[in-house]
C-alpha cells in the first residue's frame, strides 16, 4: 500500500494532522501579535486576543491551551518576559473556558455558547491580568492604571475573534477541511 492509498484508509490521521497544523499556526500567529502592540495614549494594545478566541472557538480545549497559553507564554518569554508566566496561566484557562463553552454547551447554538465563552474569557484576562500586574509589579496602582487597556484588549479580542470565526467564515471552513479529511 503506497502513502497515498495509506492516509486514505486512515482518515483519523489526516484530521489529526489538520489539527496539529491549525493549532501550530494560531499559535505563531499569537506569538506574533504578542511582540508588539499598538501605541495607545499611555500605554499598548496588544492584539493577541483576537487569535486567542479565534483558536478557542474552533480547537478542542487542549489544543485552545496550547495555541492560546503556551503561545501567549512564548510570546512574552521571546519578547517581554517579566509576565510570562501569567500570561500563560490567564490566557490559558481563558482559552480553555472559550472552547469548552464553544465545544460542550449549548451545541445546538453554536455562536450563542462561543458568544458565552467568549465572554466569560474576556473577563478571565482582565481579572488575571490586574492580578498577576498586581504580583508581578508588586504596585496596586500599576495594576489599575492599565486596567483600562486589558478591558479594550479583552473587547476587541472578543469582538473580532467573533467576527473571524462567524461573520468571516473561518468556523466553516474550519468544520469543511476536518470533515472531508
Amino acid at each position: 500500500m503506497n502513502k497515498t492509498t495509506a492516509l486514505n484508509h486512515y482518515p483519523t490521521a489526516r484530521i489529526a494532522t489538520v489539527r496539529l497544523t491549525t493549532t501550530a499556526v494560531l499559535m505563531a500567529m499569537n506569538i506574533a501579535l504578542s511582540s508588539f502592540g499598538v501605541p495607545v495614549p499611555g500605554g499598548h494594545l496588544y492584539l493577541c486576543d483576537i487569535v486567542i478566541c479565534l483558536a478557542s472557538i474552533l480547537l478542542n480545549p487542549f489544543e485552545a491551551f496550547v495555541a492560546g497559553g503556551i503561545g501567549s507564554f512564548l510570546g512574552d518569554m521571546i519578547f517581554y518576559p517579566a509576565p510570562m508566566f501569567v500570561s500563560l496561566v490567564t490566557h490559558g484557562i481563558q482559552a480553555v473556558v472559550i472552547s469548552f463553552f464553544s465545544h460542550k454547551v449549548l451545541k445546538n447554538h453554536p455562536k450563542i455558547a462561543s458568544g458565552i465563552g467568549v465572554a466569560i474569557g474576556a473577563v478571565i484576562m482582565v481579572v488575571g491580568y490586574t492580578l498577576g500586574k498586581i504580583y508581578v509589579y508588586s504596585t496596586f496602582e500599576y495594576a489599575m492604571i492599565k486596567l483600562p487597556y486589558e478591558i479594550a484588549q479583552a473587547l476587541v479580542g472578543a469582538v473580532f475573534g467573533m467576527i473571524l470565526c462567524w461573520r468571516c467564515g473561518i468556523h466553516r471552513l474550519f468544520n469543511l477541511t476536518v470533515r472531508n479529511n
